[in-house]
């Protein structure tokens, strides 16, 4: 997941269906989730993708702002 952001990371849940965790957790604060999603092809959506880099991005700006 270091596509989406430094520090990312994926836990994979294989129960009736297959099913993705995006978080980041070397904030010193939180552990903050992406993004939880279920995988209905092989590749993850880039749409999925973008969506949790996003979120990274909205983060990092809300923790400059403090």
């Amino acid at each position: 997941m270091s596509g989406i952001g430094t520090g990312v990371r994926e836990i994979r849940l294989h129960q009736g269906g297959e099913h993705r965790v995006i978080y980041v957790a070397k904030l010193e604060e939180a552990i903050y989730v992406l993004h939880a999603f279920e995988k209905k092809t092989q590749r993850s959506p880039k749409r999925e993708i973008e969506l949790a880099k996003s979120r990274l991005i909205a983060i990092n700006e809300q923790r400059r702002r403090q």
